[in-house]
């Protein structure tokens, strides 16, 4: 069972939040229009709001894997003084069966424009803010940082300098944006090569060519210890913490005890069709409160809010998991 703890397992909060959506923004060339999502504090007085671009993940929900999903951490992180933009990928099922996208060149994954998706967001924060009531003048576009699970875990690898062999045509390829300072690896994929079984490697080649070791921005790396995903790798959970191991620091692991790979549920609020693991409030509170205490300080260099966390989690009797950093 999950470790339990005398924190509130809620996982709503009582801060207002405005959150717009479709945000339609330019993207000549693309296979289909982008649309955002744009959630911030309804507190008009807010200003020098830090970004977090969020990247879904793929999976057999029509919905979550779009801007529609992961409401618990968007509401939570946008609730705490953040603008969280999230995109829907072309690989999200509410664009399919559409030839254009199911003919794109890196299709199924995605795995280009994905990185490109979040190129074009932030070329189109004057877009975001004229678009969102209240925003406008409110961004600080020098604090930005990614955030992503599972597949948006390995967009926002790429994007925080992580490098890729491109299995159409064997080039190394550098798609980092200097503009990205941070980011939050949510039970992303972990090395290529021996570590995929024959089935990924056949199928998505993209994932044998990834290279941690230029993933030099800081990031916080979480796990949990039971994210098996045998269809990926014969590794177990340890694989997910490869972007941690593999990498040069600044970095943070937060391997989450009994979390499998919904990590407590991030993906929706009641998503009847995940199991136990990844609908306990218990770790979901965790995951919230460590992200937020981790991007206020990776964003606001000085804020203790990430070492405060730190020292409350350790010194818990039943803490949700554990960090390590280097």
């Amino acid at each position: 069972m999950p470790p339990t703890t005398g924190r509130a397992s809620l996982v709503h909060t009582s801060t207002a939040v405005l959150s717009l959506a479709p945000v339609r923004l330019p993207a000549p060339g693309r296979a289909a229009e982008l649309q955002v999502r744009v959630s911030v504090p309804a507190n008009d007085d807010g200003r020098d709001l830090p970004i977090v671009l969020l990247s879904h993940g793929a999976g057999p929900s029509r919905h979550l894997p779009s801007l529609y999903g992961y409401a618990p951490l968007a509401d939570h992180w946008a609730a705490q003084g953040f603008a969280v933009i999230q995109p829907t990928h072309l690989n999200s099922p509410t664009l399919q069966p559409d030839p254009a996208v199911s003919a794109a060149p890196d299709a199924p994954l995605h795995w280009r424009s994905r990185t490109e998706d979040m190129k074009r967001v932030l070329d189109g924060l004057d877009v975001i803010e004229a678009a969102v009531p209240g925003l406008r003048g409110r961004l600080d576009r020098k604090a930005v940082a990614v955030a992503g699970h599972s597949l948006g875990g390995h967009t926002a690898s790429l994007l925080l300098g992580a490098r890729l062999t491109d299995p159409r045509d064997g080039r190394l390829l550098d798609l980092a944006d200097p503009r990205i300072t941070a980011g939050v690896l949510l039970a992303a994929p972990g090395r290529g090569g021996d570590a995929l079984t024959a089935d990924a490697a056949t199928h998505h080649p993209v994932l044998l060519g990834i290279d941690f070791s230029t993933m030099a921005a800081p990031a916080l790396v979480v796990a949990g210890d039971r994210d098996d995903s045998p269809h990926l790798t014969p590794r177990g959970p340890d694989w997910h913490a490869d972007p941690y191991h593999l990498s040069p620091g600044p970095k943070s692991l937060l391997t989450l005890f009994g979390a499998e790979h919904g990590l407590g549920g991030i993906a929706g609020y009641d998503a009847a069709e995940t199991t136990a693991a990844d609908t306990a409030p218990e770790l979901l509170a965790a995951v919230r409160r460590l992200t937020t205490a981790y991007l206020r300080s990776a964003l606001r260099p000085g804020d203790p809010a990430w070492e405060r966390a730190r020292e409350t989690l350790a010194a818990e009797p039943r803490p949700a998991g554990r960090i390590d950093a280097k």
